[in-house]
């Protein structure tokens, strides 16, 4: 089971936990964070902006993520810059970033963010670049 959070398009969020999720399926299902016994949610990946994989569902409020590379870690991938339609920016690397595909893997430029990877949907972005 994978911890993730599932952002949505039009802004809202669900925390919870995958066993499902494959980048070409159309839906996968999450167990809701918290809620005990409850069966889980069918999400259409289409309806996504993103899907965070994450290390813990708080987070650290406080904590700036680096949208630079640690010149000491060689970087897996190729160096991608995503700006989503309603300003996020993530920079990271892909291995599997291709123009008119529904989505990609981005793995965080900053080795201390509470994401571990995400699954960029290609749609929310207004701008994905390699740096």
């Amino acid at each position: 089971m994978n911890k993730v959070v599932a952002r949505f398009a039009d802004g809202h969020m669900v925390k919870g936990m995958t066993a499902d999720f494959f980048p070409n399926k159309d839906v996968f299902h999450v167990s809701i964070a918290g809620v005990a016994g409850m069966e889980s949610i069918e999400i259409r990946t289409l309806d996504l902006k993103a899907l965070f994989f994450v290390k813990t569902f708080e987070g650290d409020p406080d904590y700036a993520e680096r949208k630079v590379f640690d010149p000491s870690r060689a970087p897996a991938g190729r160096r991608i810059r995503v700006v989503f339609k309603d300003g996020e920016v993530l920079v990271g690397t892909t291995t599997g970033y291709q123009p008119g595909r529904v989505g990609f893997f981005l793995e965080p430029a900053d080795a201390n963010s509470n994401n571990e990877r995400c699954y960029v949907v290609a749609s929310s972005a207004s701008d994905i670049g390699f740096l």
